[in-house]
């Protein structure tokens, strides 16, 4: 099993999670995340009463998978979440070494 971990525009979420849909992803977890590269966003820093905002936001979509769905899901949230500008965010990929289902107990592919 494998854990994808996409960074991504908040604005491309849906464009994402629709073709992630026509995949057949059972599962994800999205959250709101904040953060900065090594090029700065060119529509960042914003300004927000009196001090700079300086983090970006960003989704942070998690999917734990089994390892043969790896490739065609991390080329499915690079296509949809690609614009070509600076900001897009990073796919990380690692290796998940157990997963157990606390509703059912099950462990392995059959928990995610």
């Amino acid at each position: 099993m494998q854990e994808i971990k996409a960074y991504i525009q908040p604005f491309m979420l849906n464009k994402v999670e629709t073709a992630l849909k026509k995949l057949h992803i059972h599962g994800m977890s999205v959250c709101d995340v904040r953060g900065f590269g090594r090029e700065k966003d060119e529509s960042f820093p914003h300004y927000y009463q009196d001090y700079v905002v300086e983090f970006t936001p960003k989704i942070k979509i998690e999917i734990v998978c089994p390892d043969e769905d790896v490739d065609k899901i991390v080329d499915c949230i690079y296509q949809n979440g690609h614009t070509g500008r600076i900001g897009d965010g990073k796919i990380f990929v690692t290796q998940v070494i157990r997963a157990k289902s606390i509703r059912t107990g099950e462990e392995g592919e059959k928990a995610i």
